[in-house]
């Protein structure tokens, strides 16, 4: 049952009807209550319903200029001119609640392929046309355990929970998790790798953005910052990211590692020890230059290029790729080296076993909670769930083992350290997300954004800091209807339908900015994680440059039209008319004094990083240089516990994190090796 009350629901089919009013409200809407109920916290969901009720009260409207009427009993247009002003109200939760449905509704609107006995015209409207790539013969060598999951009777988890040992128990399964995984295995330890997602192999990888979303992306996809400003990704499954990532592949780059090591005792990230893991890493995956240029990333190179800056292609891990444009649903063609096709895939081969839908609640300590650990324990995903949620009641497990090995990435691990009472006062904190800003190029020709290879092009032009601004990745991006409707600006109905109906002929250009501002997660009452980030003056300032150079790029690239998306949005019309030039230098002016505070500017994020850097100072770092994690801020470790993912990075890397994700977790899992024995 939905935790809406009917007339809230009624609410949410008018906000559909009015955001998309060629979309089936009623559907729409029932799928947006059903994701609000899996997804969504207590407390956001209590602010989200308030909205709702808000937007029905005569007297808030009569405040906002649309007389004193509910919103039910407006006239389309008038319920229109009620969201435009709420989207744009000085007051946060009037701005912040419309824009958060505003991105739910949109997304499900165009991404939801409808029943097969009725699809959704929105998509065929548009032209939308996906490849159905086939299945590979052989099935990745991934089989998770068979267990019990019948929920427990009790809330408490009295009664009796399975039980598994291993010598070490490794805590997610995405970049880090696996390497991991994979070392330990191949020296001869007995490896549980346990994963709050599910295992889908590519017999049974989503075929469309609304199933993938909800069965590969945390948070069943409706993940972002506690107030809604920031869209952010993330994977959930077997494979983590790799699963659903575009596979690009770019080391951190010399002077941040050599950064790490000066500033944050990292010893040997900036020499040879960390080549040599880059090194194997990327013979493992097969990395190399992607050979198909899609007329999206044409339009990087040959814009970069006549500008005289910087211009490269992207180095993918992919074997034989068929370039189907399926990669943020998963590989189904089995040719991604995603972790089930690499590092986990060979941690499997050596006899490291898989749990799957399985969140781990908290790690199991000797000496009443201040020795050792022992061990983890954790709650199951009933049968017919695809994730282990926080929702009670479910069927209690505990892997008991000699070491563990947190990986479930920068916003899960620092929570399972909290709800295990691990105190450091770091761990949460310094949270780096990579903010990026985003403009689209529209062409004369169709280019298909979500066909061919996900990512070909890029510019490190501006991969440098410099004063007044920080380093930042020009790249392409692909988009699903899905997505492009979530980003886009809403500025009415129509004027949003016109841009989606030329979907065909848009293509992102995203700039993916090494941030300094302090983000924080925190684990929250219900078990879920709190986001909090806010940009800093010089995260801003990056945001903007790096839209003027966006802008550069997709006029001299042969953009005829381009959009800096950001509220408002700003477009700019190219032709061979007098003043051209003249309307282009105002419209960069313009861009350079974007918005990008709260529901203003459009920012999203891909990358969460930085929430139990390692470092030598104890007092600021949770775990030290080598990926041990510290009791407190004095500097004593807790035995056995160690972090390998995203988190442990000092700071944001500046570049797409996978391949710098995996050289740590190399590195973490030598000590793991040195400090264990097998059985």
């Amino acid at each position: 049952m939905s935790a809406l009350t009917a007339p809230e629901q009624a609410t949410l089919r008018l906000l559909a009807a009015t955001f998309v009013p060629a979309a089936d409200a009623d559907r729409v809407a029932t799928i947006a209550a059903d994701a609000l109920d899996r997804a969504v916290d207590p407390a956001q969901l209590r602010q989200l319903r308030l909205v709702l009720r808000l937007l029905e009260l005569p007297i808030t409207n009569l405040a906002t200029g649309a007389g004193f009427v509910a919103f039910r009993d407006m006239p389309p247009v008038a319920r229109e001119r009620t969201l435009l002003r709420w989207s744009a109200s000085p007051l946060v939760l009037r701005r912040s609640g419309v824009n958060a449905f505003r991105k739910l509704l949109t997304f499900i609107a165009y991404a939801d392929p409808g029943p097969p006995d009725a699809p959704n015209p929105l998509p065929r409207a548009i032209g939308y046309v996906t490849d159905d790539p086939p299945v590979p013969k052989e099935r990745a060598p991934i089989r998770p355990l068979v267990v019990d999951r019948a929920p427990s009777a009790r809330l408490s988890g009295a009664d009796e929970p399975i039980e598994l040992e291993a010598d070490v128990v490794v805590v997610g399964s995405g970049a880090g998790g696996g390497v991991v995984a994979a070392e330990l295995a191949r020296a001869g330890r007995s490896v549980l790798i346990v994963e709050a997602g599910p295992f889908v192999d590519e017999a049974t990888m989503p075929r469309d953005e609304l199933d993938a979303y909800g069965r590969l992306y945390l948070n069943h996809g409706l993940l972002s910052t506690w107030d809604g400003a920031v869209t952010m990704l993330a994977g959930s499954g077997v494979g983590g990211g790799t699963l659903v990532n575009w596979m690009t592949c770019l080391d951190a780059p010399a002077d941040v590692r050599g950064e790490w090591a000066r500033e944050h005792g990292l010893d040997g990230v900036d020499g040879d020890e960390w080549s040599a893991d880059v090194r194997e890493i990327e013979a493992r995956l097969g990395v190399a230059a992607a050979t198909v240029i899609p007329p999206k990333d044409e339009l990087i190179r040959r814009g970069a290029a006549a500008l005289g800056w910087d211009a490269g292609v992207i180095r993918r891990n992919a074997t034989d790729c068929g370039d189907c444009g399926s990669c943020p649903f998963g590989c189904r063609r089995g040719t991604k080296q995603s972790g089930i096709r690499a590092h986990l895939a060979d941690a499997a081969t050596l006899g490291a076993r898989v749990l799957d839908r399985a969140r781990v609640r908290s790690i199991i300590r000797s000496g009443g909670g201040s020795g050792p650990v022992i061990g983890v324990a954790g709650t199951l995903a009933p049968d017919g769930s695809s994730t282990a949620g926080p929702e009670a009641p479910s069927r209690w497990f505990s892997v008991y083992a000699h070491q563990v090995v947190l990986a479930a990435g920068g916003l899960r691990s620092p929570a399972v350290l909290q709800a295990s009472g691990i105190a450091h006062p770091s761990v949460g904190r310094h949270l780096r997300i990579h903010p990026v800003s985003i403009v689209g190029a529209l062409h004369d020709e169709p280019v298909d954004m979500w066909r061919g290879t996900m990512q070909a092009a890029r510019s490190l032009e501006f991969a440098s800091d410099e004063p007044g601004r920080r380093r930042y990745v020009i790249e392409s991006a692909p988009g699903h209807l899905g997505l492009l409707a979530l980003v886009l600006p809403w500025e009415g109905a129509t004027a949003h339908a016109e841009l989606m109906a030329g979907a065909r002929h848009f293509s992102p250009l995203i700039a993916i900015t090494r941030d300094g501002g302090e983000g924080r997660t925190q684990l929250t009452r219900s078990g879920r994680v709190r986001i909090d980030y806010r940009l800093d003056a010089l995260g801003t300032a990056t945001l903007r440059h790096a839209l003027r150079s966006m802008v550069r790029i997709a006029r001299a690239g042969g953009a005829r039209e381009i959009l800096a998306l950001g509220s408002p949005m700003l477009r700019h019309r190219v032709d061979a008319g007098d003043g051209e030039l003249r309307r282009f230098d105002d419209f960069e002016d313009a861009v350079t004094v974007t918005d990008f505070g709260p529901h203003r500017g459009t920012v999203a994020s891909a990358h969460q990083m930085g929430t139990i850097r390692l470092g030598a100072d104890p007092a600021d770092h949770p775990a030290d240089p080598r990926g041990r994690v510290r009791a407190d801020a004095r500097g004593s470790v807790v035995p056995g516990l160690y972090v390998a993912d995203a988190s442990t990075f000092p700071t944001g890397v500046g570049v797409n994190p996978m391949i710098t994700v995996m050289a740590m977790a190399r590195r973490v899992a030598r000590t793991v090796l040195a400090e264990s024995t097998p059985g």
